[in-house]
């Protein structure tokens, strides 16, 4: 993606990556206008054939995170190969974002020797430099123990790898930022950055770790109620389950006036000595509440339940599976999504990136064959003479 108009065009970011958050720092660059070249080891790294895949052995994971980017296959373990690779980050605008860990070729000092205002992200497991992933970090942090049933004694893991996503992101904009300092002032950037410490700062900034320090207390396990405010699932007549929030006293009384429960949250109020005004008593009684409510949501239809509710400030969502969601209008009427051909997976919708700018979502190309792109990348950007290539080729330095 080169698109003058967007606010990285020009830009030329190396990744040496694999896996989530790495690949989705760069992907995320790319699509705000930057080129970027992702270096992979010959026959690549270990994310390459990770599941889902498609019926010929192509990864949609890896696809779906390396859209838009150049591939260049090299042999990470020969001096020849890291040769090559430090050179496409010195010799084009010194930004390198990566997860490899050990690799002291690629390091910010060794590089920093070679161009002093190089700009190096290295993401890690934890602070310490030691390994971690998404789950296991998830799971020193409390997340597993406060979520699913209220009933249920064991930890659960989120499908959503959260961190991973959080982190990439977080990258993404250090490397904005890196990029502004530098143009101000000339100076590098040395950056590191933990999936443990993005979870354990957003588990703090959200009051998760504060409340135990403060109050000595701490999240119980509440299965689809929302901590502190009014919000519950119900099931309709013909089966349906609906997510439903009520974050204001407004919400609060549109959702008392569909569901014509209103004399009963009256008398219920005057027994209880309530101000359902007030989110925490709203909170705090939401069991009765919710068996009020939840009369209504059963004697009519999932059509009925969205056809009310629509005609009120209720904030409110019916559940569906993520087939449901990709045939439906979220993804098939929404311009975040554009059609998109990619070898090895044929055509679907493919989301751009989600900010819009001037009205326009920056839309996706398809990701790169492995290594498809090496022989381009060397001549375009180091000036390798065929030659070169064929040497380096045939000493199974590249993969051409």
């Amino acid at each position: 993606m080169n698109n003058p108009a967007l606010p990285l065009s020009g830009l030329t970011v190396v990744e040496v990556s694999s896996f989530v958050a790495a690949p989705l720092c760069g992907m995320t660059l790319g699509q705000l206008g930057a080129q970027v070249i992702r270096v992979d080891p010959i026959g690549g790294a270990s994310d390459v054939r990770r599941w889902p895949l498609a019926a010929d052995g192509t990864s949609i994971y890896w696809t779906g995170l390396n859209k838009g980017k150049r591939s260049a296959a090299i042999d990470l373990r020969s001096e020849e190969g890291q040769e090559l690779i430090s050179r496409l980050i010195v010799e084009g605008d010194g930004i390198v974002v990566t997860n490899a860990a050990g690799l002291s070729w690629l390091s910010h000092d060794r590089l920093a020797d070679r161009r002093s205002d190089v700009i190096h992200v290295q993401l890690l497991g934890r602070g310490d430099g030691s390994t971690g992933v998404d789950y296991t970090v998830n799971a020193g942090i409390g997340f597993p123990l406060v979520t699913g049933p209220a009933d249920h004694g064991g930890p659960i893991n989120h499908v959503l790898p959260a961190w991973d996503v959080c982190c990439g992101l977080y990258a993404a904009l250090a490397v904005v930022a890196a990029v502004r300092r530098r143009d101000q002032c000339g100076a590098g950037a040395r950056i590191s950055l933990a999936l443990e410490d993005v979870a354990l700062a957003t588990a703090g900034n959200l009051g998760l770790l504060t409340e135990p320090q403060v109050n000595g207390t701490q999240r119980e396990r509440l299965g689809n109620v929302i901590y502190g405010q009014y919000g519950q699932n119900f099931t309709s007549r013909d089966g349906a389950e609906f997510m439903v929030v009520a974050l204001t006293s407004r919400h609060f009384r549109d959702l008392v006036a569909v569901t014509g429960t209103g004399a009963a949250i009256s008398a219920l109020a005057e027994a209880l000595g309530a101000d359902f005004d007030s989110e925490g008593d709203r909170y705090r009684n939401r069991e009765v509440l919710s068996g009020l409510f939840a009369t209504w949501f059963a004697e009519h239809t999932a059509d009925e339940i969205t056809a009310a509710l629509a005609a009120t400030t209720v904030l409110f969502e019916r559940y569906c599976t993520f087939a449901q969601a990709a045939a439906g209008p979220k993804v098939s009427g929404n311009p975040l999504f554009s059609r998109l051909h990619q070898p090895g997976l044929g055509d679907y919708l493919a989301p751009g990136l989600p900010a819009a700018f001037d009205g326009t979502h920056p839309a996706s190309t398809p990701a790169p064959a492995l290594g498809q792109d090496t022989v381009d990348v060397l001549t375009q950007r180091l000036g390798l003479s065929a030659g070169d290539i064929e040497r380096l080729t045939h000493a199974k330095t590249i993969a051409s």
